[in-house]
């Protein structure tokens, strides 16, 4: 601090007391103002008497607001996301997985569903986040290991927390299959080109299978060869399942692709009771016709017992019926459109789809068989489910509805979790890939569930993404000594941090 005295127009002399600070004076007090030398004199001693003073008030002040002080000292370095590591990590701990020893299995799980992407992207988001610096190879050396070392580790964590969720006893099992695609379209003998349920058909795959328990609770999963057809795969996993757990016999839901004469015997002979979607425009004539016979109303359910000791119930909707008969009449404008373009070749004569209404005539005449178009409207409505329990038929098809959650499982995997396109070529790594990613969807499903238990109105999409952004600070004091403070954390942020506590 200093004493100016400062000139005016007037001819008078004002007295001040300024701080320069980072190169520019500030007037901290106007001491007085006058004309008289002794009274510019007394003014001078004044300021002389009030420069400790002052000096000592900011000071104090300097002391009591330091924010904007520290706040200039911060980097980048010093602020990290921590909401992730304390939601999800809470989870993870909680539900048996820190018994595997490794800290990166954790840091990939839980990245997996916070900051889905490559394992390149991973490396630097682990750095910037204060973690181990971690190296992409490092990553790959320990993806090489880890399917063989932790699968069924994993799988056996996965179970007994479903088990204790459904009351310690799982009696309903849903399966279901789904193709992942790579971004290479070299194949090999494990990914290979089959037939894609994500419609690339000219990419090489696996087939991933996944069983869960009633509300999607995740119990295990099974890698086949791209090429694999998925009516083989349901008999391998159940046994491989019960053998492991020691499992009742549960019953077993699947959908209609998974049923064949060669899979609805072996289920038989093994003992399982199941209820599988059916296709009932491929039965007999002599069913069809029992089917067409029942003339159903809306809501209403009927019962046809089959030769094969199965029974096959039929199910009819107003509002299936209506979504029937719109799929079919855009079907038809779509190949009527093609046709009076000259679109349509020999090769469009299949039977996928809505092409099952073309026929040809001589050898180059296209038309449309609109008595097939009109004859396949009887079908609009009608589902139907094949089982050999002596469930009532309501029951049956409730059961089959819940197998909308592993579909919904597989959408959860493929774009929240972007479990696909895999970048990988080896097979260990590419094992470990969807090893990573079922417990990823795990500790998602959990996290998913708490939220419903304590009838949180925040969804699983938003409490991801208020996680990342729960932050923390590291300040470093004179000492030379770390201080960690996290942010204050907003409404939502917090409800979700009270229900973690109260359940965790």
């Amino acid at each position: 601090m200093f004493i100016r005295k400062k000139k005016n127009k007037s001819g008078s002399i004002t007295v001040q007391i300024l701080h320069k600070h980072q190169g520019k004076n500030h007037i901290i007090k106007t001491v007085g103002t006058s004309n008289d030398d002794q009274e510019i004199g007394s003014l001078y001693q004044q300021a002389q008497v009030l420069i400790p003073e002052l000096f000592n008030q900011l000071s104090l002040y300097k002391e009591e607001s330091p924010k904007v002080g520290v706040i200039k000292m911060l980097n980048n370095d010093d602020i990290r996301v921590v909401g992730p590591d304390i939601i999800f990590g809470r989870i993870f701990d909680k539900l048996g997985f820190n018994a595997i020893p490794d800290e990166l299995f954790k840091d990939l799980a839980i990245s997996r569903i916070t900051h889905p992407g490559s394992k390149l992207k991973l490396a630097e988001y682990l750095q910037e986040n204060g973690k181990q610096n971690i190296q992409v190879d490092r990553i790959y050396r320990f993806l090489d290991k880890l399917n063989t070392k932790y699968k069924s580790q994993v799988e056996e964590i996965s179970f007994i927390h479903t088990k204790k969720l459904l009351g310690g006893k799982i009696g309903v099992v849903f399966y279901d299959m789904t193709t992942i695609y790579f971004e290479s379209s070299q194949p090999d003998d494990f990914r290979m080109t089959g037939f894609s349920k994500d419609g690339k058909h000219n990419h090489s795959q696996i087939y991933l299978g996944l069983l869960v328990g009633v509300n999607g609770y995740p119990i295990g999963y099974e890698i086949f060869e791209g090429n694999t057809y998925e009516g083989h795969t349901l008999i391998p996993v159940l046994q491989r399942f019960q053998s492991r757990f020691e499992l009742d016999k549960p019953i077993v839901v699947a959908d209609a692709g998974l049923l064949s004469t060669d899979n609805l015997n072996k289920l038989i002979a093994n003992g399982y009771t199941f209820i599988l979607g059916a296709r009932i425009k491929n039965e007999s004539k002599h069913i069809i016709q029992k089917i067409m016979n029942l003339n159903l109303a809306d809501g209403q359910i009927g019962q046809i017992d089959k030769d094969d000791q199965t029974i096959l119930y039929i199910s009819y909707s107003n509002k299936r019926a209506m979504k029937d008969a719109s799929n079919r009449e855009r079907g038809l404008k779509r190949l009527e459109k093609s046709l009076n373009a000259g679109r349509l070749t020999k090769s469009n004569i299949n039977n996928r789809g809505y092409n099952k209404y073309l026929k040809i005539e001589g050898d180059i005449k296209i038309e449309i068989n609109y008595d097939k178009f009109y004859d396949d409207a009887r079908w609009d409505g009608l589902k139907g489910y094949v089982t050999n329990t002596d469930i009532p038929g309501t029951q049956v098809i409730d059961s089959y509805k819940n197998l909308w959650k592993i579909e919904k499982a597989f959408r959860i995997s493929k774009t929240d979790l972007k479990i696909r396109p895999i970048y990988h070529r080896l097979r260990d790594r590419i094992e470990a890939h969807i090893c990573i990613s079922f417990v990823s969807y795990v500790l998602y499903k959990e996290l998913e569930n708490v939220l419903y238990e304590y009838k949180s109105n925040i969804s699983i999409a938003k409490a991801i993404e208020v996680t990342k952004k729960i932050y923390e600070i590291t300040i470093t004091d004179d000492n030379n000594i770390k201080r960690h403070i996290r942010l204050k954390n907003n409404h939502t942020q917090q409800e979700i941090l009270n229900i973690i506590d109260s359940e965790f």
